[in-house]
């Protein structure tokens, strides 16, 4: 998916969005399959007049919940080895979606029954 955006982000003459968008993709695709292990996801990608569109869908009725941002400095982070075993959850997880808000111009949730497109729209 990310080969795809990629190429048709140089086709529409929009490489300098590529960094952006491509993190948004990968956001938000990593959200629609942990939302729905085993199950179909879609995506969408289109050229609007000035802004691309990505959306991704997933059958999930579980609205995202958004992390609440904290301010952090270096000194807050430490290194833990357990963050290498499998399965390990230290809670750090859930910056998906304030990253999509940071670099998104607009971005949200349109609920389908089933399910919801999660979508952003990058300005160019």
């Amino acid at each position: 998916m990310r080969t795809l955006v990629e190429i048709r982000l140089g086709e529409w003459g929009l490489g300098k969005i590529a960094g952006d968008v491509l993190l948004i993709a990968g956001e938000l695709v990593a959200n629609a399959v942990e939302a729905t292990p085993d199950r179909e996801i879609r995506v969408r990608f289109a050229r609007e007049v000035s802004a691309v569109l990505l959306a991704v869908w997933d059958s999930s009725a579980k609205m995202p919940v958004v992390r609440p941002v904290v301010e952090m400095v270096l000194d807050d982070v430490t290194p833990d080895a357990r963050a290498l075993d499998d399965g390990y959850d230290d809670g750090t997880g859930g910056w998906g979606l304030p990253i999509v808000q940071a670099l998104a111009s607009k971005c949200g949730v349109t609920e389908t029954r089933p399910g919801k497109w999660i979508w952003a729209r990058v300005a160019c």
